[in-house]
């Protein structure tokens, strides 16, 4: 399995940003998938996942009402919609494939898989 991210780039607080990461190698739709980010000098910390059907999601409290994931499995890409941004945004977010595909778990020793991350720098 690879995952391939991006989307990440430089933006205003306020702004938005959508981050993509799409899925080769296996059937996209056995996985659940998440996101994660790592701010430097910060351990990696969950941002928000989705079940394999796209019916389940959960978000830590730190962007709920400002973020959103959705996956299209046609396209075997999962995305992170992500508005009003704040400085305390700025991090690599990574995203990651769980074999438990019914289920949204927070940690990330849970997930199988992982991309490459992609730079998201939020100015003030």
């Amino acid at each position: 399995v690879q995952l391939q991210a991006s989307g990440g780039g430089l933006v205003q607080a306020g702004g938005s940003l959508r981050l993509s990461c799409r899925q080769s190698g296996r059937p996209f739709s056995r996985y659940a998938m998440g996101w994660f980010r790592q701010a430097p000098g910060k351990e990696r910390e969950f941002v928000a996942a989705i079940n394999w059907s796209g019916d389940s999601t959960y978000y830590a409290d730190s962007v709920k009402g400002r973020f959103t994931i959705s996956r299209d499995n046609a396209k075997n890409t999962v995305y992170l919609q992500m508005n009003s941004l704040k400085p305390e945004d700025t991090a690599v977010y990574y995203c990651a494939a769980d074999l438990q595909g019914s289920r949204v778990r927070v940690g990330p020793p849970e997930y199988d898989y992982w991309g490459q991350g992609t730079q998201v720098t939020v100015s003030s």
